[in-house]
């Protein structure tokens, strides 16, 4: 007892460490994780890239952006750095852009394996490049990422200022070149970039493994793999049914996950369950897979057994003619109904064809709140000149005899674009007129559909004029002098009607061109 105050002294001494100790231990905690979990995955290439930039800058998330400088950047040729900002959002890395009229290029040692590339663009005028102007083809090896891309077109189609195209390639030598090239046949046509990304990924998140038996291809025999040769663009990653998910609440990877309400096409009688509680076992699969409040929400078909039976849950999405897609579903039972296999069992159509006669997630998982996800690849055929068409997902429940309950669920959608050859360029959205035509254009001037609707018009008018005349002639028409009826009397009993009938000529008229007086 008589060793307390010396103890209890030196404590107080100490608690102001213990204090910082603490301090530092949980903001270190805040930083690793943005929802109590740790990141599960530490990516070795972490590169991001304030292009343009004079000095390292910090984005509202707390990650730090690198200056291009002389490391990454290629200085053979003269690129200009020209400072903006957009309006909204997070102005780091669309503060300041990288642009030039002549080929540029962009240098990054990283480690082999596959990868993520993100470039972020922010299509506005930066004084002398006027924002209509910025065609280029951007390239990695022999992978064409983006050709002849019209940068202010895509953000205008997507109605956002700023923007970010994602794409998964694998890197087998140790040096990644970015190539940026204006269009050559497009008068002051230029290249710009305002950020890049380089994230390294697992080997096997998306890619396949060399044992791995592949996954089904919609309407195919064969089953598909992903093989290391082949580029992968992002077209969708949605979280179902929750809401959106910034890079930084991602699983290491700065991956952004977004709302699905703009897809959904008639979720009308759909619920949003929610499990905030429940702690996923990822047993399964590998817990960087996605974050877990992606499988704490989900979107069902609801309680009513007999509406469920007569329609489908269904989103739909725009996407390039011409490719074939990876799908990829990610499903967690965590309703305390469905405990048991045969509880809930769907069908999967994709793109209107039975991806999975029988889905069952407790089946798959092995239990309630396990994570699991399905993989798909279907082939988005070309018809005709048609750029772009919808691929669509949609949900149904079994047969009432295969299921305890008529209804269907889904958390996770990730969509990506397969290379053919080597290319993920797809063509630029359709310029859209900022005001309608005038009116007042000349024949010559003009849009030439235009002209072939009115021409058609033009002369059905003349010919029902000229057929209108004649019938006019024909039955105004005087009698003849050589009839002996020159009187106006006799006119008159002859043609009761005429001065009451509308005709586009005078009865003075016609008599002139009758060859009367």
């Amino acid at each position: 007892m008589k060793s307390f105050p010396k103890r209890y002294d030196s404590l107080q001494k100490k608690l102001p460490i213990l204090a910082l100790f603490h301090l530092t231990f949980l903001h270190s905690l805040t930083i690793s994780s943005d929802d109590g979990w740790p990141k599960p995955y530490s990516p070795h290439d972490n590169i991001a890239l304030d292009c343009g930039s004079t000095g390292n800058n910090t984005d509202l998330a707390g990650r730090s952006w690198l200056l291009d400088g002389t490391i990454y950047l290629d200085q053979s040729n003269k690129v200009s750095v020209i400072s903006s900002s957009p309006t909204k959002g997070d102005s780091i890395p669309y503060r300041t852009a990288r642009l030039s009229r002549s080929q540029f290029s962009y240098s990054f040692r990283v480690t082999p394996g596959p990868k993520f590339i993100r470039l972020h663009f922010y299509p506005t005028s930066y004084q002398e490049f006027n924002r209509s102007n910025a065609f280029f083809d951007v390239h990695i090896g022999r992978y064409f990422l983006l050709r002849n891309f019209g940068a202010a077109l895509t953000a205008d189609d997507l109605k956002s200022e700023v923007f970010s195209r994602e794409f998964c390639i694998n890197v087998d030598d140790q040096k990644l070149n970015i190539l940026f090239t204006p269009n050559p046949f497009m008068p002051d046509s230029y290249a710009f970039i305002n950020g890049i990304e380089i994230v390294s990924m697992p080997n096997n998140l998306y890619y396949s493994a060399e044992d791995d038996s592949g996954f089904n291809f919609v309407n195919q025999v064969k089953p598909y793999h992903i093989l290391k040769n082949q580029a992968l663009e992002t077209v969708y990653r949605l979280n179902i049914g929750g809401s959106s998910i910034s890079p930084a609440q991602d699983t290491g990877m700065y991956r952004s996950w977004s709302e699905d309400d703009d897809y959904l096409t008639n979720g009308e009688h759909s619920v949003l369950p929610v499990n905030l509680r429940m702690n996923p076992s990822f047993s399964v699969i590998p817990n960087y897979s996605s974050p877990v409040s992606v499988y704490r929400t989900a979107r069902t078909m609801g309680t009513n057994k007999t509406v469920n039976e007569n329609y489908r849950l269904t989103w739909e999405f725009r996407v390039d003619s011409g490719f074939t897609y990876f799908v990829r579903l990610h499903f967690c039972e965590f309703q305390v109904e469905i405990t048991e296999p045969g509880d809930r069992v769907f069908q999967i159509y994709i793109d209107n064809i039975v991806a999975e006669p029988q889905a069952d997630v407790i089946s798959w998982a092995g239990g309630r709140g396990v994570p699991v996800y399905r993989d798909y690849a279907v082939m988005i055929g070309r018809a005709g000149t048609e750029k772009k068409r919808n691929v669509s997902i949609a949900l149904h429940p079994a047969p009432a005899w295969r299921t305890k309950y008529s209804d269907a669920i889904l958390n996770g959608v990730e969509i990506f674009k397969l290379s053919n050859d080597g290319n993920l360029a797809g063509p630029n959205p359709d310029r859209i007129p900022i005001r309608p035509p005038d009116s007042s254009l000349s024949p010559a001037t003009m849009p030439h559909n235009k002209r072939t609707t009115i021409f058609p018009i033009v002369i059905g008018v003349f010919s029902g004029f000229a057929a209108l005349s004649l019938l006019c002639f024909l039955i105004f028409r005087p009698k003849s002098r050589v009839e002996g009826s020159g009187s106006s009397e006799g006119s008159s009993s002859r043609y009761p009607f005429r001065s009451s009938l509308w005709c586009p000529f005078s009865y003075k008229d016609y008599s002139s061109l009758d060859g009367s007086g």
